[in-house]
């Protein structure tokens, strides 16, 4: 018998359990396995991380007009020149221009294959320059801080007593957190993809793993053997025993993931010989054997560092954005290629935007920031969210060109859990903030 969340905290309720002592992730558990979602087809979101907070305003620039002049006058030494003309579905006043370093993927976005969502950042509701200035609204908390502001894209929401990745509840909402290759990282553990069911099995940038102690020197690797044996066979403590069964479970799924990939084709696609092209690979060889390992959702973690650009922005910022194009134009074309590009969507997320004013050799710690979102599913050739107007003292900038975001985090990342599977009605209990915004989502997907 089905029965919806309305009626299973009915009989709660008769039954003497309070509603109050359950905690939110308990109801969604516990509604989860009453309210059983059907996944039908396979899919799989990527998630790369830009580790020091990207400079994203300067990925898209006016070309003319006010705007470009605002943007001159704010961005100062560190404004785009030459940049590409972006032809986009809607209309914006001066015209969008593309970084020349992201050409690379300008032929993606021309193919409807890739959209920007502009103007994104941490929220907890809609905040206006006079709401800031006068606390009107409740603001994130360490709004610049590298650590917390990491904490809060991957989390979903504020830091709270109990704390889980986004990437992990959506695994855990759709009980797909069981299997170990739906939760992917390429990059170890991270707070995305740690829930309180599960955590990320890790994969190395060449993608077969390998135990070291099992692998390595022949007498040490018989010396550690035993030991495991001996382990494994004492059963009798409950410690030992618990570590044991993570053990055991440990060497199975290493080998069954090396089995599985063993058997992945070999692409027609290069990819560069960067470490994020090389993570892509990876992430394209495993989505290749998902049958082989019997998975109808996968989530996956890539990361480029080298983005906290307080110095040598005008020669560290172009070659990081260029790596992140080639990445994301090479992974798109391996997708095509397995005929899997509909079922996987590549997004991006950092810790922040960046000023819009130069420190003289680079950009500080901001606020609002663009992403991206690639993929057969995404509404491309366009940006959503909002392309704010890069103008320093305008009616976005908190101080020293700090751009307050026109959406939320939680609102993007909704849009990608619902793609994933995730009910309409059941966002708001992944990422509580939504309830305060007019809409929870964005139409950036199919």
């Amino acid at each position: 018998m089905s029965i919806n969340r309305r009626e299973f905290l009915s009989l709660c309720l008769k039954g003497g359990v309070s509603a109050a002592a359950l905690t939110s992730l308990q109801l969604q558990a516990l509604t989860g396995s009453v309210n059983a979602i059907e996944l039908g087809d396979y899919k799989a979101l990527v998630c790369v991380y830009l580790f020091g907070g990207n400079d994203s305003l300067n990925m898209l620039v006016p070309l003319d007009g006010e705007p470009r002049s605002l943007y001159d006058e704010s961005r100062q030494n560190l404004a785009v020149g030459a940049p590409i003309t972006l032809n986009t579905n809607t209309v914006f006043e001066g015209g969008v221009g593309l970084h020349p370093s992201l050409s690379p993927i300008q032929s993606t976005f021309e193919a409807n294959n890739l959209t920007f969502v502009g103007g994104v950042g941490t929220l907890l509701a809609p905040t206006t320059l006079s709401d800031y200035k006068n606390k009107a609204v409740s603001i994130p908390k360490h709004l610049f801080s590298h650590n917390d502001q990491q904490a809060s894209w991957m989390y979903g929401r504020e830091k709270q007593s109990f704390n889980s990745g986004w990437g992990a509840r959506l695994l855990e909402r759709l009980e797909q957190h069981d299997q170990f290759a739906a939760n992917i990282s390429l990059d170890g553990t991270n707070l995305w993809q740690t829930g309180e069911n599960t955590q990320a099995f890790s994969l190395n940038k060449s993608g077969i793993s390998k135990i070291n102690a099992l692998s390595d020197y022949q007498p040490r690797a018989e010396h550690v053997s035993a030991m495991v044996n001996r382990l494994l066979n004492n059963t009798n403590h409950s410690l030992s025993s618990a570590y044991a069964s993570k053990m055991t479970s440990a060497i199975d799924n290493t080998e069954t993931m090396n089995n599985a990939l063993e058997t992945a084709p070999e692409f027609i696609t290069t990819f560069s010989e960067t470490a994020l092209s090389e993570q892509f690979k990876t992430v394209a060889k495993t989505i290749s054997v998902q049958s082989t390992l019997s998975t109808q959702r996968q989530v996956f973690f890539v990361s480029l560092g080298g983005f906290d650009t307080h110095d040598d922005q005008l020669e560290t910022h172009p070659i990081l954005l260029d790596t992140l194009a080639k990445g994301l134009s090479e992974f798109d074309s391996a997708m095509q290629e397995l005929g899997m590009a509909d079922k996987v969507t590549t997004f991006t997320m950092s810790d922040f935007g960046r000023t819009l004013t130069s420190n003289g050799d680079g950009t500080d710690h901001g606020w609002a920031g663009n992403q991206i979102v690639m993929g057969g599913a995404v509404r491309g050739g366009d940006i959503y969210g909002e392309l704010l107007t890069q103008h320093v003292d305008g009616p976005q900038d908190i101080k020293g060109g700090r751009l307050i975001p026109k959406v939320a985090n939680e609102q993007y990342f909704a849009t990608l859990a619902q793609w994933f599977g995730v009910p309409s009605s059941e966002l708001g209990d992944i990422f509580p903030n939504l309830q305060y915004f007019d809409n929870a989502t964005l139409d950036f997907l199919l």
